[in-house]
């Protein structure tokens, strides 16, 4: 039999979004965007937005839709462009025909956003035309061009994510200093680009140093902060633990910056993360003026390690909270009530982790009167004996301040640290440069960042011994300036003095307790009379 062919005419209806008719108008958005806030900038934006509502209005076969655009946003991804992502929602949903836009690179400037969204649109018959490089993606040419030009926006892209890293790290190495001033407490940009300390802020800063050294957590800081309608540093009204921990470990408070804590893993997402030692850091000494002294520093690092070491240690405005600690199982005493509904209310001190360990705490709990007491009894013992006390800390104190040893011990550390890591910078050259055998060269190289390793940790150990040197020298400042104070006995329990001498006090028994002041003394105490003290 013969093959037959019949002809089916076309049919399309006027609402395909394939087949436009000539007679029907064409709903024309228009999309505009500048990348930075300078006042240049933001004049372009302005005139991009008349020069594309005046265009659109004026061509009687257009119907004007809306000029979507983003202010100071960069193009490298389509995530965070409000505007964008609006315009592109309006245009899936059938209220745009035409989206006209400057060029590729003001759309996106990365290749698989830009040709994602053009065939999305597509799809649903609507085109987009990039004015500069005159192209219509419903053109049979259309995708070619702007794959290709959407290539070359990419590479444009990273070259200057490049030399913008490299502008930063040059910085960095010069020891040129800068903070995010908005959201940053105590400092803000000096005439010169020096920090300038904003001394209203810096009183908060050094509040919140004082309020950590009398024993308070970041958490109870935070809410006395919030409570006090004290506004953070990003100018809210709610304080987090992790802000206050923040600016208690924040360097630039003495004076210090470490450059290039961070980096950026890709020029696209600009996801950053901690610099763990892929890129050089720079410390900076003495860069601008310090709003906490380098000993108080020191001082509370010590503190917030000490901290983690221990179980429990929970504080609120109570002056014994994170001071009385178990003889037992090292876990800090909590506050407790004792019939709190009678009138035989009575506040008590017990192990946090009492009923918590495997076997339970033998240690007794303890009557706040009974501390406030025991601590009277035993700092009049101390002032008895103030002369004698003091006469020993010369040298100590003279000890302390002397870091000869450590200085040299620290050159020489770090001199072979720079030596090994030339050592593993020439392995890696001579791998990749030269046909070795791998399983040697990966033995080598392992060895070699072992030792780099061990090195380091040797460093650090030098720095954590300078730093616990410095404390202990600044507590035992404190202590003394306290007892020189003291003039004749105390006749009743004192918060402040309190605060200001002891470290801890450590319960081992009903009978045997320890005070340990700031300074390293311990002083066993039994009931109303001295056991025994000890420097």
């Amino acid at each position: 039999m013969a093959r037959t062919v019949t002809v089916i005419p076309a049919t399309a209806s006027s609402t395909s979004p394939f087949l436009k008719t000539k007679v029907q108008k064409k709903r024309v958005a228009a999309y505009a965007r500048v990348s930075t806030d300078n006042e240049e900038q933001l004049q372009s934006f302005e005139a991009q937005m008349d020069y594309y509502t005046n265009h659109i209005k004026s061509n009687p076969d257009w119907i004007f839709v809306n000029v979507y655009t983003d202010e100071g946003i960069s193009a490298t991804s389509t995530k965070k462009r409000d505007g964008f992502n609006r315009m592109i929602e309006d245009a899936l949903s059938g209220k745009i025909d035409l989206i006209i836009t400057k060029s590729v690179s003001r759309f996106a400037r990365n290749t698989v956003d830009t040709l994602t969204t053009v065939r999305k649109l597509k799809e649903k018959g609507v085109e987009v035309y990039f004015e500069k490089e005159n192209i219509y993606t419903l053109d049979s040419k259309g995708e070619l061009l702007i794959t290709i030009m959407s290539s070359l926006a990419q590479e444009e892209s990273r070259s200057i994510s490049e030399n913008v890293t490299w502008g930063q790290r040059k910085r960095f190495a010069d020891g040129k200093v800068s903070l995010p001033y908005k959201h940053f407490l105590g400092y803000e940009k000096g005439e010169d680009g020096v920090l300038k300390i904003v001394e209203e802020e810096a009183k908060i800063v050094r509040m919140i140093y004082k309020m950590f050294l009398e024993g308070k957590t970041p958490l109870s800081i935070a809410e006395y902060l919030t409570e006090n309608n004290i506004p953070t540093p990003a100018g809210k009204h709610k304080w987090h633990q992790s802000t206050v921990l923040s600016i208690l470990q924040n360097e630039k408070y003495k004076g210090d910056a470490i450059l290039q804590k961070t980096l950026t893993l890709d020029f696209l997402t600009k996801k950053r993360k901690k610099n763990e030692g892929e890129v050089p850091q720079y410390y900076v000494e003495n860069s601008h003026p310090a709003i906490i002294p380098p000993e108080v520093f020191d001082l509370v690092q010590t503190e917030i390690k000490k901290r983690k070491e221990v179980k429990g240690y929970k504080t609120g405005r109570n002056c014994f909270a994170g001071k009385i600690v178990c003889g037992e199982c090292g876990s800090f005493y909590g506050r407790k009530f004792w019939h709190s509904n009678s009138k035989y209310r009575r506040v008590i001190w017990q192990c946090n982790s009492k009923f918590k360990n495997d076997k339970k705490c033998t240690t007794p709990h303890l009557y706040e009167d009974k501390i406030k007491k025991a601590f009277v009894e035993v700092f009049n013992s101390l002032i008895n004996n103030k002369e004698e006390i003091l006469k020993g800390y010369e040298d100590i104190l003279k000890a302390l301040t002397d870091t000869t040893n450590l200085d040299m011990e620290s050159i020489k550390i770090q001199s072979e640290l720079e030596i090994v890591t030339e050592m593993i910078r020439k392995c890696i050259e001579e791998n990749a440069h030269k046909a070795i055998n791998q399983e040697d060269y990966k033995e080598k190289y392992d060895a070699l960042v072992k030792r780099y390793e061990s090195i380091k940790e040797e460093l650090e150990r030098i720095e954590e011994k300078r730093l616990e040197q410095s404390a202990k020298k600044e507590k035992i400042l404190e202590f003394i300036n306290e007892l020189k104070q003291r003039e004749g006995l105390i006749e009743e329990f004192d918060d402040e003095l309190w605060i200001g001498t002891v470290d801890k006090v450590v319960v081992y028994t009903e009978e045997k307790i320890s005070f340990v002041f700031k300074d390293g003394m311990e002083v066993e105490w039994e009931l109303n009379y001295k056991i025994n003290i000890s420097i």
